[in-house]
């Protein structure tokens, strides 16, 4: 081990006590443990008591924060300005343990202090424990900032999953429809061909035009019978199908139960047919309305695709200046709840909207208020347990409109309330939030010149936000939030 003597130079090279008289320095060096570590050796580890200073003589160590048992680099200490080659705790810190692991980066040579020493090293000279204030002070906001870098990343990295899979969905109806189609359409050929071999006159194909038009307004519409009601629909037209000599009677009678046919129409069809036999006209009619149904669904699908990809451009504000604009919120509000429709359908959560009609449009800085509507109905639904219910309602006066977001979950205990808009506070494990932050929300709004408040009770939590009508003092030069 060397001795005090040689061990003197390196600490006075170390930035943050280098301009320490030399009697402080010796005090140090009395009440220090010399270690030394190899490359990657580990200096402290996840959960283990913090209770020593660190002055890094040679070397440096990089610290990783254990997030839910994978670690991620988080910090360098060196010695520089931004540190002062001084590591571990600090006086006045509150850690208790460890959050993670301090590895040596390459040879590593430190001092090791007590924290039962800090009250004597604070007598014996107040301004440095100032600085040592200073660095902790720098090295929290710089943890602060990586943990929500970390959180947005991930939050990010969740609602693009959570939109691919809404995504996923009506893109593989559309392979599975156009598959069917394909089939649907040779299969009408064949079926054309056989009902060719029918003397069928002008009248008999003009009535089944007819109904086909008429059946195929009726797939536009929803359907208004319970499954319940559908089943007995297709038992009691398989019947009739089958007391009138009619193969693959199962099949036909559920085109035709969804169709909204019912015996009645099938008489019409037996009456007009006179001697020919129904099977033939009955399977081209079943193919031609499963296709007019097919149709539908792609219709649909394909509009689902094109709802999201316009509630992600509107939600992120894409091909739109970054300057204060118009919006209509609830517009806004509604895509927001469609990029979080695959969250609120996992929970069952369900969201009723108590919109008022005639909602102005308010100047804003819409990709950030965007930001501001995810962040609480993400919380919301990260509150609420399975089946729970999320009201979103709005209103307004002369200047200025107020949404409010409830949520009928567990509540926000009254001891942390207080607190919940503070830098950095919050009660979830790091990458389960949107990593916005109450703190950015309020900062948002407030750049908006309005104000969000919270009420909160179990069963029952409000925000509510007030942003005026008119926003008349920010300029498109103010600094944006990011």
């Amino acid at each position: 081990m060397p001795t005090t003597e040689s061990i003197l130079p390196d600490l006075k090279r170390v930035i943050g006590v280098s301009d320490l008289p030399d009697e402080h320095l010796q005090w140090i060096l009395d009440h220090s443990d010399y270690q030394e570590y190899e490359e990657g050796g580990i200096l402290m580890k996840t959960g283990e008591l913090a209770e020593s200073m660190f002055f890094l003589l040679e070397g440096s160590v990089s610290f990783y924060m254990d997030i839910q048992g994978k670690l991620v680099h988080y910090f360098e200490f060196g010695n520089d300005t931004t540190n002062g080659g001084i590591s571990g705790l600090m006086p006045y810190s509150r850690m208790k343990t460890s959050p993670g692991y301090s590895l040596a980066v390459g040879k590593l040579r430190v001092l090791r202090l007590h924290k039962s020493h800090f009250p004597e090293l604070e007598q014996l000279n107040p301004e440095f424990i100032q600085r040592l204030i200073g660095y902790m002070t720098e090295r929290a906001k710089s943890f602060a900032t990586k943990q929500l870098q970390d959180e947005k990343v991930n939050a990010l990295g969740n609602l693009a999953a959570g939109i691919a899979h809404e995504l996923n969905n009506p893109a593989a109806a559309i392979n599975r429809i156009s598959t069917e189609l394909t089939k649907r359409l040779s299969q009408n050929y064949e079926l054309t061909e056989k009902l060719l071999k029918y003397d069928l006159g002008p009248k008999q194909l003009e009535f089944i035009r007819r109904m086909l038009l008429q059946k195929k307004d009726v797939l536009k519409a929803p359907m208004k019978l319970t499954s319940m009601q559908l089943m007995d629909k297709e038992d009691e037209i398989s019947d009739w199908l089958e007391n009138n000599g009619v193969q693959e009677a199962r099949q036909l009678s559920e085109t035709f139960s969804e169709s909204d046919m019912d015996l009645e129409d099938l008489e019409k069809i037996r009456t007009q047919l006179g001697e020919a036999p129904l099977f033939p006209i009955l399977s081209w009619l079943e193919n031609l309305l499963s296709s007019e149904k097919l149709l539908k669904d792609l219709n649909d699908a394909s509009c689902r695709i094109s709802n999201l990809v316009g509630a992600i451009k509107s939600h992120v504000h894409m091909d739109r200046t970054q300057d204060v604009q118009k919006t209509r919120l609830h517009r806004d509000l509604e895509n927001t709840l469609t990029l979080l429709g695959f969250k609120i359908r996992e929970k069952n959560i369900t969201v009723t909207r108590k919109f008022i009609e005639n909602v102005p449009d308010v100047d804003a800085f819409v990709g950030e208020l965007n930001q501001v509507w995810t962040n609480l109905i993400d919380n919301a639904i990260f509150a609420l347990p399975k089946g729970g219910v999320i009201c979103i309602e709005t209103s307004f006066d002369a200047k200025n409109v107020t949404v409010r977001i409830v949520d009928n979950g567990p509540g926000i205990p009254n001891g942390i309330i207080s607190r919940i808009f503070d830098p950095f506070f919050t009660t979830k494990k790091v990458g389960e939030g949107t990593g916005i932050g109450l703190d950015l929300a309020n900062r948002i709004i407030k750049k908006h010149n309005g104000e969000i408040k919270v009420n909160s009770m179990p069963g029952r939590t409000e925000f509510s936000i007030c942003i005026p009508i008119s926003h008349q003092t920010q300029s498109k030069d103010s600094p944006k939030t990011s």
